[in-house]
């Protein structure tokens, strides 16, 4: 089931030109110092963004804080299973979230 996961998770990153997946036991994107998305143990995606993004995803996309080793991971909305079927709307939430880490201050 879980390697099931990664594989859509892989997929998603795939679609994405502009960086690639990190991370052998914890998958994860990174760029600029800083990760932007996440795949935790128990399958699940988590993406970066902005506060006010942040806000409006968690409402728009009903859902909550990511979490990952039972911490919650500030920042970072859990992306819900349904939404995994569009990769390509996905990929843009990815994207974009790249486009806000690349706004920050380089680490």
């Amino acid at each position: 089931m879980w390697e099931d996961k990664l594989k859509i998770y892989d997929s998603l990153i795939d679609k994405c030109e502009r960086f690639e997946r990190k991370g052998k036991t914890m998958p994860y994107t990174s760029t600029n110092g800083y990760m932007f998305s996440l795949f935790n143990k128990a399958g699940e995606i988590g993406i970066r963004f902005s506060k006010e993004v942040q806000k409006k995803y968690l409402k728009e996309f009903d859902t909550t804080l990511y979490k990952s080793y039972n911490a919650t991971m500030e920042g970072y909305v859990l992306i819900p299973e349904k939404m995994w079927e569009d990769l390509d709307k996905l990929s843009e939430y990815l994207n974009e979230s790249y486009d806000y880490v690349m706004s920050l201050p380089p680490k």
